[in-house]
């Protein structure tokens, strides 16, 4: 997902995203210890995926910490 999308999004729809991310995180992880995974690669998009979710709740916090 990009950036400006994530931005556009409502807090719960960033926490609702967030947690959908770390399911798939923790899936994927679990396909890699089983010898399932196709595409390991997939596991770091995913991650950071959620960095970029987690650095847009971040922004947000500090904004209104500052209004």
């Amino acid at each position: 997902m990009k950036l400006e999308k994530m931005r556009e999004l409502s807090e719960s729809e960033l926490n609702t995203e967030l947690v959908k991310m770390k399911k798939e995180l923790f899936n994927l992880r679990f396909q890699h210890v089983t010898g399932q995974l196709e595409n390991p690669i997939k596991m770091r998009d995913v991650k950071k995926d959620i960095a970029r979710v987690k650095t847009v709740i971040r922004e947000r916090e500090i904004g209104r910490a500052q209004a």
